[in-house]
Order: structure tokens, then sequence, then C-alpha cells
């Protein structure tokens, strides 16, 4: 083909390897990232709806304590699921690569960055965590547990938590006809346990000053009973370690219903304060996770596990972290989830080391 032809086709569109671009676009070669669009965009003059969202994501992740929770608990909500806008991510990246937009490939490496600095809270994002390190060194194994009051193999339940050879175990939704089997499956490895309403401490160390919590919520009936505190001799000093279960929560087309919840986690933030000993387990179903805003009476003054995903609920299909371990001149140095059993929670197991060790 002679020079003229080549510069007839180039000028009217055709490329010189026999491609169609838009007439009147400069070819810049590199490929279609380099290239302009047919609305003449280029790769960093589009997908800015795709970065925006990037940048929402972000923000919500860095800045959730300031969306309102005045009109239906909007923001306890997000913060309930907060971990999971991490997954925006991937989604965001893979738009990015579609359009074709180099800004909005670099705009989710924002929402990355902050969910992996810790703005996502929560026990970390859903994504895989790495092969887990050796277990660090510790001076406790607590396991948390609630365990239905529908749960068909109790016996298959005390069995399974026995296999992380645990020093303390925490049960909740304990019913009149499974604490018999818990009590008996579970005598051997703990010589040492309390129960009070639905819920039951298992200890290999002594118990003392056992006693109720009370943390019902005003409108709540008599006979609710779900939260206990109990004195541990462990073999580096006394303890303080409290089981409780906390009122339910509901999503209802007025908005998130958590208001029993919070005021019972206020009542037993009052009793964690009026602690007299100086180190503290909480071992609980708290029916939120610790970044929900409406645990702050009482997550304020614990310290959340290090490290782990661990979403306990539901079973099927875990998306949150509600069965908390939380400590007090203590430190939960990792947390994870143990094989399912018959309950619609999974069972939480936790390494803690006592201040000073």
């Amino acid at each position: 083909m002679g020079g003229a032809a080549l510069t007839e086709q180039v000028d009217s569109g055709v490329r010189g390897d026999g491609r169609w671009r838009r007439a009147g676009t400069p070819w810049r070669g590199g490929g279609r990232w380099r290239g302009r669009d047919a609305r003449g965009r280029s790769a960093w003059t589009r997908g800015r709806a795709t970065a925006s969202l990037a940048v929402l994501t972000a923000g919500l992740l860095a800045f959730h304590r300031t969306v309102p929770n005045g009109v239906g608990r909007l923001g306890s909500l997000l913060e309930a699921f907060l971990p999971w806008l991490g997954l925006a991510v991937p989604v965001l990246l893979a738009a990015a690569v579609v359009r074709r937009s180099a800004t909005a490939l670099a705009a989710p490496l924002l929402p990355a960055a902050v969910g992996g600095g810790g703005g996502g809270g929560g026990g970390g994002g859903p994504p895989a965590p790495p092969p887990p390190p050796p277990p660090p060194p510790h001076d406790l194994t607590a396991v948390q547990h609630n365990v239905s009051d529908e749960n068909p193999d109790p016996a298959g339940t005390a069995a399974a938590l026995l296999r992380a050879a645990p020093d303390l175990v925490a049960l909740e939704e304990l019913t009149p006809a499974a604490l018999p089997v818990y009590a008996s499956a579970l005598a051997a490895e703990f010589p040492y346990h309390a129960v009070e309403g639905t819920v039951g401490l298992w200890s290999r160390h002594p118990l003392t000053e056992v006693r109720r919590l009370d943390i019902k919520p005003a409108g709540i009936g008599e006979g609710w009973n779900r939260g206990l505190r109990a004195g541990v001799r462990t073999p580096r000093g006394e303890i303080a370690v409290y089981v409780a279960h906390l009122p339910s929560v509901r999503i209802r087309p007025t908005g998130f219903s958590s208001g029993l919840r919070d005021e019972s986690a206020d009542l037993l933030g009052a009793a964690v304060a009026a602690e007299r000993l100086d180190t503290v387990i909480l071992l609980g179903d708290l029916n939120g996770t610790v970044d929900d805003r409406g645990l702050d009476p009482l997550t304020s003054r614990l310290r959340a596990p290090r490290r782990g995903v661990a979403f306990s609920w539901p079973a099927a299909l875990p998306v949150s972290r509600i069965d908390q371990v939380l400590t007090r001149s203590a430190t939960v140095a990792d947390i994870r989830t143990l094989p399912a059993t018959g309950s619609d929670h999974l069972p939480v197991a936790a390494r803690i080391t006592l201040d000073g060790s």
C-alpha cells in the first residue's frame, strides 16, 4: 500500500494494522487503556462514578461514627456489618478494569488501606486471613459459646468444646433439660462450675464469690436472668470472669432495633466499672460487634482481641462476630472459631495473656 493510501486510511479512522478507531481521535498506541473512548475520555477522566464509590466506602470505614444514630439507629446497623464493607474493594477493582479507568483502578486502594489499617474494626474483614502463626504464649484459653436452647446434641457440643483444651468455658441459652448433660460431660475436665439462669461458667481453677448479675432491662419480665460474675483463682492470681447474654436485636422497617440490648450493655458496663479486681475477662453473646456504638458503655472499658476474624453467627453462613471475649488488665492475643455444633452460633476460642506475663 502506498503512502498516500495509508494516510487516507488513517485520516478516515482506520489504523495502520487495519483496525478501526473513532475518526478524528488521535491514535496514541499502547492499547485501549492509553487511548480515548467514544466520548473522548482518557483512562484518567472516565470511571469517576466508580472512583466516587471507592471514596465513599473509605469514608464510611474511617468515619463510621459520624453516621447518625437518631433515626432508625443507622449508625449501629452500619457498624454491625462494618467489616463487610471490605468486599467493596474487589468489586470496585473489577469495575475499574471493565471501565479501563486508571482513576477508578487507583481509588479502591483507599478503602483497602483504611480497612487494612484497622478502620473496619470488628475483628477484621472478610478477605481470607494469612496462614495462622504459631500460638503465642498465653496464660488461659477461654471458649465462649451460645449453645442454643434448641440444640439437639448437648453431649456432642460439650465434646466439641473440650477438644479446644480450654481453661474456661462460658455457655449461654442453657435449658433445664440440657444443663445436666453439659454438667456431666464437662465435669471430668472442669471440677468447678457455676450457673445463673441460662448462663454458666466451667473452670479448671477454683471459683469464688459467684453472684448473679442484674443486667435485665426495664420492660423485660421477671425470670430473665442472663448474667453472672465469678472470681477465678488462677496460678497467676485471682481474676474476675463475667458471663453475659445481652438481648437480641432486630432489623425492622423502622430501622435497627437495639434499645433493650443497649440498656443491658449499660448495666453490664457499670458492673465491670465497679469490679474490685484488676483483671476482668468477659465472655458472652453480646448480640453486637465491638464496633457497634450501642455497646460503648461496655466496650469502652475493655480491650478487644488483637487479631482474628472469628465470625460466629449465624453458624450456617457467618457474617458477624457477636460472641465476644473482652478483657481488662489482660490481652486476647488471638480469637478463632471452632467447628460447628448443634447451635446456630459457632463457638469461639481465645488465648489470653494476663498483664505482667
